[in-house]
């Protein structure tokens, strides 16, 4: 038996471990789930025969050092600051590794010694990013391949709520890490490139520029800018692309109540709070306003944001309880966003049978024959419920399917590493298809920058 050892087993891995269960038999794996949480980690197993849970503390390196020795190849689902250490072992002990994290400096700079070892390291290798990369390059090397020249490259992805769940004024539920959705878009301007020219957009003025898409057979949505999206374009091969812009979709409306949270600071990080841990709802939203002993927190908010009572900006605010005086933050030396993000989490976590939904799309212009062409490749995915969301399966199914590839030798070109290549994005896409994570591409006139921008 071969041993595939996970290493974390938070709400992205039970398509994973799912997938490598059913291949378990065929392949011939065993698969040990390491978790700090044995409760959880047995939760998903379920006493399958070909699996077992252990109690995993990242920082205890003896377990660790032991736990990665005994393993074939070693997934790590942990948070992205805690790979380095997994990685550092797994060279030590001539382990492949994957991981659908962001590769990070200190990742980059052991690519030598991967190298060095004929090791393959791949790292984003889930959704976003994951199958964005996969799916672009495929179009990609597709016109490149047919002397066309690329002109521009728009990303946009969203983890949404399903239709049939959708059921809060702001058309939205967490279907990922709450604190990556409260922290979105900070640590710098947005950037990209339009029509040749570099674009900008500061944190304060994030969700007052959007753009409108229109999906085929999905309906209308929003878009903001991702914080980076110039650092793709030597990783894509652009160079000379003159449109590059990656953005998070949204339903039409929610940037714009977001907003509303920013304005007031709700979604700062970088302090605590004085007695967080004794505010009721309305303390926390009372101390981001002026003085007036005379004036209701509700008048006051209103006055300083510029709502009208009448206003649907206003009706999203108070589905939120953000004026409940009965209900406590409990939280001590919180931030902003820490106690923004508990205040979310009462509305927005899935519910048992909730589902949510993916949607992707990328938009492709290109000249061929000194014709301008565009394409557009949409996919969306729907969840089961609240344990096999459609973010669980197309963060977890692309990071299970290029494990076993590693395992069978079908992915052998050694380094640190993101799946842009044909090797690696042919056959999962090609897996991935049978799971129901299919692109639909239609051809449109070629636009070249988006004139539906919303600038408030």
């Amino acid at each position: 038996m071969r041993n595939i050892l996970i290493i974390g087993a938070g709400r992205s891995s039970a398509s994973l471990i799912n997938y490598l269960l059913e291949k378990s038999v065929s392949e011939k794996l065993q698969i040990t789930i390491a978790d700090i949480s044995i409760d959880l980690a047995e939760s998903i197993i379920k006493n399958h025969e070909n699996a077992k849970a252990m109690v995993l503390d990242i920082f205890d390196e003896k377990s660790r050092v032991s736990a990665i020795k005994n393993a074939d190849i070693v997934v790590s689902m942990l948070p992205a600051r805690f790979h380095i250490e997994v990685a550092k072992d797994c060279i030590t002990y001539k382990k492949n590794m994957v991981t659908a994290s962001y590769v990070s400096d200190e990742m980059k700079a052991l690519d030598a010694e991967v190298k060095a070892q004929g090791l393959v390291f791949m790292n984003e290798i889930g959704l976003d990013p994951g199958v964005d990369h996969m799916s672009a390059m495929k179009v990609i090397d597709r016109i490149r391949e047919n002397d066309a020249k690329m002109l521009l490259f728009e990303s946009f992805t969203g983890g949404l709520v399903a239709p049939e769940s959708d059921t809060n004024l702001w058309n939205y539920k967490f279907t990922w890490n709450p604190r990556n959705v409260v922290l979105a878009g900070q640590g710098g301007a947005a950037k990209f490139i339009q029509e040749g020219t570099y674009k900008y957009i500061p944190y304060h003025k994030l969700f007052r520029r959007t753009e409108i898409l229109n999906l085929p057979n999905v309906g209308k949505f929003e878009a903001y800018a991702n914080r980076d999206s110039l650092k793709y374009i030597k990783t894509y091969g652009l160079e000379n692309i003159l449109t590059m812009y990656r953005g998070t979709i949204r339903r039409v409306g929610f940037s714009r109540a977001w907003n509303l949270f920013v304005q007031l600071g709700m979604t700062d990080d970088s302090y605590t709070l004085e007695g967080s841990e004794h505010m009721s709802y309305r303390e926390f939203t009372n101390s981001f306003l002026g003085y007036n002993p005379h004036d209701s927190v509700e008048l006051k908010l209103r006055s300083y944001l510029k709502i009208d009572q009448d206003d649907i900006m206003w009706e999203k605010l108070l589905e939120l309880n953000i004026f409940d005086h009965t209900k406590k933050v409990g939280l001590k030396n919180a931030t902003p966003a820490q106690v923004l993000q508990k205040i979310l989490m009462d509305s927005w976590t899935l519910k048992k049978e909730d589902k949510d939904m993916i949607v992707m799309q990328h938009k492709f212009g290109y000249e061929y024959q000194n014709e301008k062409r565009q394409i557009e490749s949409t996919m969306v995915v729907l969840g089961e419920d609240q344990t096999y969301t459609a973010m669980a399966k197309t963060v977890g199914l692309p990071v299970a399917i290029a494990t076993l590839l590693i395992l069978n030798k079908k992915i052998t070109t050694p380094g640190v590493q993101i799946p842009i290549t044909k090797e690696v994005y042919d056959p999962i896409l090609k897996e991935l298809e049978g799971h129901g994570i299919v692109f639909n591409e239609i051809k449109t006139p070629y636009l070249g920058y988006n004139p539906d921008i919303v600038i408030g």
